[in-house]
């Protein structure tokens, strides 16, 4: 099989892995004045009073009880470096520095759509549980839920009237036309992966670090099939989690909270489908996956089982922590697997 690489892109590697680098400077450089100001507003995080089932989450308590007031919020840090970086690049085609910027209608509203609308949304989520609003401290289900509905919604619309897709592609098959179906799936992809990542982000840097893994993958899969634009994209947004990563590994300065968390795990549903790759999205986002499902094995055990347990605790990072573990190594490990998987899908999606 010949990999198609574009041989005249709209914009250069170089410029690329430039663009990566100065969301990944400004980030930095934002840092100490936005810890500053998370600190002085008193915006920290809150000790985690329930588990996944509303009972008390005494593992949880054990293990995080030293990070309660930790600045939180700084999802907010990545996606203004994302938002940034875009708009740096639309001065420089502008003034005709470079012949296109990032901000492309076809390959970039969407994401930006999302990581924008959801990033409100965990923002909403983060303030109000840091102020103790609503019924469990922070956005009530139905809302939230509600809300990531509507976000959703919105871009299956865009992908369906404004680009026109109906179809995936089945890796080693084929594409397969689906329709009106296409709607669903982008619900179930966006709204799923939104929460995995949410999920996820329980240990200092574990979810960061995943997601380079997985933005770095797409940045990959979308050079190859063609999509230029889209993947600096995802380089910028390699280069702004990256930022957040270099304080947020253990011990964190601060957290990503819902406010990241969403955001980008919605974002990185979106890039999955525009790239025709979300059945290699399981792949690239495996630990995302098992994660999630961990939950739902948990709730279904003692739910039918009368309260008996799978796991020590649920997400099972929090089972390897039951374990003794430490926090470092779980989080190494879980991104030594990411890696691999994300790795197997770049070549399923290649070769398949």
């Amino acid at each position: 099989m010949v990999i198609d690489i574009p041989t005249r892109p709209e914009i250069s590697i170089l410029a690329i892995v430039g663009y990566a680098f100065f969301a990944f400077i400004a980030g930095l450089f934002a840092t100490p004045g936005f810890v500053s100001f998370l600190r002085r507003n008193k915006l920290g995080k809150q000790l985690r009073v329930e588990a996944v089932d509303g009972r008390e989450a005494t593992i949880f308590r054990k293990y995080h009880k030293d990070k309660f007031g930790t600045p939180t919020m700084g999802g907010i840090l990545i996606w203004s470096s994302i938002l940034l970086t875009v708009a740096f690049s639309r001065i420089l085609s502008y003034t005709g520095f470079v012949d296109h910027s990032l901000l492309q209608r076809g390959e970039v509203y969407l994401p930006l759509f999302t990581l924008v609308s959801m990033g409100i949304l965990g923002a909403v989520d983060d303030y109000w549980n840091i102020c103790g609003l609503g019924k469990k401290k922070g956005l009530d289900v139905l809302p939230k839920i509600s809300f990531l509905i509507l976000i959703s919604l919105i871009g299956a619309w865009w992908f369906g009237v404004k680009l026109g897709y109906d179809q995936i592609h089945i890796p080693f098959y084929g594409d397969i036309v689906v329709g009106w179906w296409y709607a669903p799936i982008f619900l179930f992809i966006l709204v799923g992966t939104a929460n995995a990542v949410n999920v996820t982000d329980g240990l200092d840097g574990l979810a960061g670090g995943l997601l380079v893994i997985a933005f770095l993958s797409f940045a990959i899969l979308a050079f190859i099939g063609g999509k230029v634009i889209l993947a600096g994209f995802c380089a910028v947004t390699v280069g702004a989690i990256a930022a957040f990563l270099w304080h947020n590994v253990p011990p964190a300065l601060f957290f990503m909270g819902d406010t990241g968390s969403l955001a980008l795990g919605g974002m990185l549903g979106v890039i999955a489908l525009m790239t025709d790759n979300i059945l290699v999205l399981p792949l690239i986002g495996f630990v995302f996956v098992i994660e999630m499902l961990s939950v739902i094995i948990q709730l279904t055990s003692k739910k039918l089982r009368g309260g008996k347990k799978v796991f020590r605790a649920a997400p099972i990072h929090h089972h390897f922590e039951a374990l003794d573990w430490g926090e470092s190594k779980v989080t190494m490990r879980l991104w030594i697997i990411g890696s691999f998987f994300a790795f197997m899908g770049i070549l399923i999606s290649v070769f398949g």
